[in-house]
């Protein structure tokens, strides 16, 4: 009954949206995890559809947990307007995404403010909720393309673009068409799609996965070490020049690719004492520790700063209406 839930303790949901499933974790005022879920993604059915899907999902844990739901964190794929909340590009993979006003039509249906950050970005945050050790910091996702964020004096770099810390696409890397169409981009050697390719290209074995060329290479596959290292190097010269523009000092690796960390390695650290910042000072290339609730964490904390005060205190999100970012 109303007069009930307007007395349950409040709590935080970030999402993480993406082309084959959303992911939902319900977290307190301090960021700890209260409860998960996860479904399908409707990516095909349109803005709309993704948007009944993700604030079902909320509500959901949000009933289950016996919690009010004071604010709303998102991690969406593709190009963000974290100010309006609306989705500026997107793949082919999701239809009517671009252009899709996902804060306002969250926030309509969850009765709650809602902050939308592109994924990349809300992977780093969550890689650094509740990390105090350090204030400067790089974030690469390896994916099925390869994307990038940045934190600079400890907050999140947008750019006057929305495209601060876009990694994937610096160019230098290789001869390669890039999937955007340019020439040579770091993600032309170091993505899981990539990997894929560059190996069918040298053992002429087309459609195996990043995993699967990886598998590969544990075994003894000279091609698939190479392809690995390739990336591996590529992924070290990238996060160096960050480095070296920047002065930052880590970098923090995640996506499906890091599953191959025992790969990707030995050409990371081989890179490193041959192109190291000019700074001198070490740069410390890690994968990612959060997994696969990284992006819904970040999200999360987003919103919790957001719209700070706003947490386990905030027991009628009702009060908020209106305060979409």
């Amino acid at each position: 009954m109303p007069e009930i839930a307007h007395h349950m303790p409040a709590a935080v949901v970030g999402i993480d949206i993406g082309g084959t499933k959303i992911a939902a974790l319900l977290v307190d005022g301090q960021g700890e995890i209260l409860a998960r879920g996860v479904v399908d993604a409707p990516a095909r059915e349109g803005g709309r559809a993704m948007a009944d899907a993700a604030a079902a999902l909320a509500r959901e844990l949000a009933a289950d947990a016996g919690r009010t739901l004071s604010a709303v964190g998102v991690g969406a794929a593709g190009v963000v307007d974290h100010e309006t909340g609306i989705i500026r590009a997107a793949s082919e993979t999701f239809a009517d995404w671009a252009g899709f006003p996902l804060g306002d039509e969250l926030s309509a249906r969850l009765g709650a403010p809602v902050r939308v950050e592109n994924d990349v970005n809300a992977f780093l945050l969550g890689e650094l909720d509740h990390d105090d050790s350090g204030d400067d910091v790089l974030g690469v996702m390896l994916g099925t393309g390869v994307g990038g964020a940045v934190v600079l004096d400890g907050q999140l770099r947008h750019g006057p673009h929305g495209a601060a810390g876009e990694i994937g696409h610096t160019p230098g890397y290789s001869d390669i068409r890039c999937t955007c169409g340019q020439i040579g981009h770091l993600e032309t050697l170091a993505s899981g799609t990539s990997i894929g390719l560059r190996y069918a290209e040298r053992s002429g074995e087309t459609g195996l996965t990043a995993r699967e060329v990886a598998d590969r290479a544990r075994a003894g596959d000279a091609v698939a070490a190479d392809v690995f290292a390739a990336a591996g190097r590529a992924v070290a010269l990238a996060c160096a020049s960050a480095a070296g523009i920047l002065d930052l000092d880590r970098a923090v690796i995640g996506g499906g690719v890091v599953n191959a960390w025992d790969l990707l390695l030995p050409a990371i650290e081989a890179a490193l004492v041959t192109d190291s910042p000019v700074s001198g000072v070490r740069l410390e290339i890690m994968p990612a520790t959060r997994g696969s609730d990284a992006v819904a964490l970040g999200a999360a904390a987003a919103a919790r700063r957001a719209f700070s005060g706003l947490g386990a205190g905030a027991h009628d999100p009702s009060e908020l209406e209106g305060a979409t970012l």
